[in-house]
């Protein structure tokens, strides 16, 4: 045999299944990208979440959906609101993308934050009839607001359903959560909010800073009583066996906590606070254009936890911020 004519085909081959290898691991692989409370680039660093922004479009192919927690701007005013919309209106129809309202996106006025739950400037900027054209879209609480939607992905074989909850969601929105979610047996449950976790790895409760109850929407009663992470979790995530992952923002402090809780029917719930913007711990430029990649492997049952910032290039690696689960129980 002639193995200087034969290399070329030998490397081919080799090539050729490399490739086919690198495709079938890609596959197996569902990643999500969180973008917590943006709301310091909004007012101040633009160019930071821009960063961030022209990150996922660089790594589009490999990225299944992007989830941001709420406080997408810091005053809820017009100016900041343009700032957010120029960044992610690049990601319409390329990636996948579902935002959510936090207490700094919501108030009677700009400066005010959460007195009543008014969230006009989020869906003028943000409107239903453009949004609901995006993909993964699936369905919304209330006609023409984007508050409360659901959206439905698929990957490796695995179908996904996202619901995005307001923040301190109201006692109807979580019923009608649960409806979507029993609507959807079939499909894994991750829940996003703005508020839930607390930076002691525990859910928010009674005596916690924060909590939505200490807003003005606190006093709001029946039907519209809010609820904190813990009432969140005796409500709907506990009782609903396919919710499996919560991710929430907001909290100060060290701005991190990681739970896992089992769920009324034996499963385990992945809880996870993270959150960078000015007044955590650590802080610079509101965050540093910090975010979370999460890789769910499904034929390992793990899930790679990585804090990368597109801006500096950096990662974080300290704990909370650098993990892998393993063992899960992702099973459908």
């Amino acid at each position: 045999m002639n193995l200087k004519k034969q290399a070329p085909r030998f490397l081919v081959a080799l090539l050729l299944l490399f490739s086919i290898a690198a495709c079938q691991s890609s596959k197996q692989l569902t990643t999500i990208v969180l973008l917590p409370d943006t709301q310091t680039y909004a007012q101040k660093f633009p160019h930071i979440l821009q960063s961030q922004v022209d990150w996922i479009l660089e790594n589009k192919a490999d990225i299944d959906i992007v989830l941001q927690q709420g406080d997408l701007t810091q005053n809820n005013n017009r100016e900041e609101w343009a700032v957010v919309k120029e960044a992610f209106d690049k990601l319409n129809g390329v990636v996948p993308y579902a935002l959510a309202v936090g207490n700094h996106d919501m108030g009677s006025e700009p400066g005010k934050f959460a007195d009543i739950r008014h969230t006009e400037m989020f869906n003028a900027f943000f409107p239903y009839h453009q949004m609901s054209k995006l993909p993964a879209f699936g369905g919304v609480f209330e006609d023409g607001k984007m508050d409360n939607a659901y959206y439905l992905i698929e990957k490796a074989g695995f179908k996904w359903l996202i619901i995005n909850l307001e923040f301190g969601p109201r006692d109807m929105v979580l019923d009608w959560a649960n409806r979507v979610v029993r609507n959807y047996p079939d499909r894994t449950v991750i829940v996003n909010t703005h508020s839930y976790m607390y930076s002691d790895s525990t859910r928010q409760n009674k005596g916690d800073h924060w909590r939505p109850q200490a807003y003005g929407i606190g006093k709001d009663t029946g039907a519209s009583s809010v609820n904190d992470g813990e009432q969140i979790w005796r409500k709907l995530i506990k009782e609903n066996g396919n919710i499996r992952f919560v991710f929430s923002g907001h909290v100060l402090n060290s701005g991190v906590g990681n739970l896992v809780s089992i769920n009324d029917d034996g499963w385990p719930v992945y809880q996870h606070l993270a959150n960078y913007q000015a007044g955590v711990k650590g802080s610079v430029k509101g965050g540093n254009g910090f975010l979370r990649i999460l890789k769910i492997n499904h034929r390992t049952n793990t899930m790679s936890v990585k804090t990368y910032s597109p801006y500096t290039k950096t990662y974080k690696t300290d704990e909370g911020q650098d993990f892998i689960i393993k063992a899960m129980s992702l099973k459908q």
